[in-house]
């Protein structure tokens, strides 16, 4: 697994200890920040963090101006902490950009807690978006994009370009992709394979040449062309 890093940021430096400490335990890697500017230029960092822990009171910028200034260049996850319990103050954290609203004072075990189920959310998330060059394809919507536009395949398109590169770099035959995609049922020929190829080519313009001719035998999805 790898390590992920984990900004705290409170004027506390107790709360910052306790915090860390908890997590520490858990395998990740801690950064602290003592107030919201200190926070800001860690995540503008060369550094990557890969979530943040925000305390609402903090001198300098306090965490509500942290999270907005955040958001503006990065979609890290966000946990807040504050004092404050009334619902609007959860609102208007959620509407900054938050992914999380943790109320003072609370157990260290829960926020693990949260914090793991975000990350584990995160991987989840990630899994299932691939990208390559600026063709995306997200396995969890069905949705296949070029440059941010969505392109529009059948679903037997969209069944041909998810094996590609469920094999990629591996040279398959036509035989191989009419069985896969088509169905060990399917009686058609190999010519079926070099027309929805053809189409598919088509519609991924300038990402087409993902998709190699591989002569004499059939295709292959090479992600570093």
């Amino acid at each position: 697994m790898i390590e992920k890093n984990i900004l705290i940021a409170d004027d506390e430096p107790r709360m910052r200890k306790l915090v860390a400490d908890f997590l520490k335990k858990e395998g990740y890697q801690i950064k602290e920040a003592s107030n919201g500017r200190e926070a800001v230029e860690a995540v503008k960092g060369k550094h990557p963090i890969d979530l943040v822990i925000l305390d609402v009171m903090m001198p300098e910028m306090d965490g509500w101006t942290a999270c907005r200034e955040i958001r503006k260049r990065s979609s890290v996850p966000i946990v807040m902490l504050t004092a404050k319990s009334q619902e609007t103050d959860e609102v208007f954290g959620f509407e900054l950009g938050a992914d999380e609203y943790v109320t003072k004072p609370f157990s260290p075990n829960i926020l693990v807690a949260r914090v793991n189920a975000i990350l584990r959310r995160l991987e989840k998330q990630e899994e299932s978006l691939l990208k390559f060059n600026g063709l995306e394809i997200n396995l969890m919507g069905h949705l296949v994009s070029l440059d941010g536009e969505e392109i529009e395949l059948s679903p037997t398109e969209y069944d041909l370009l998810q094996y590609l590169i469920k094999n990629k770099g591996l040279a398959l035959s036509r035989e191989q992709i009419l069985s896969a995609v088509w169905g060990y049922d399917y009686y058609g020929e190999s010519r079926t394979v070099d027309t929805h190829i053809t189409r598919l080519r088509t519609k991924l313009g300038k990402e087409s040449g993902l998709i190699q001719t591989v002569r004499g035998l059939g295709y292959r999805f090479e992600a570093n062309v």
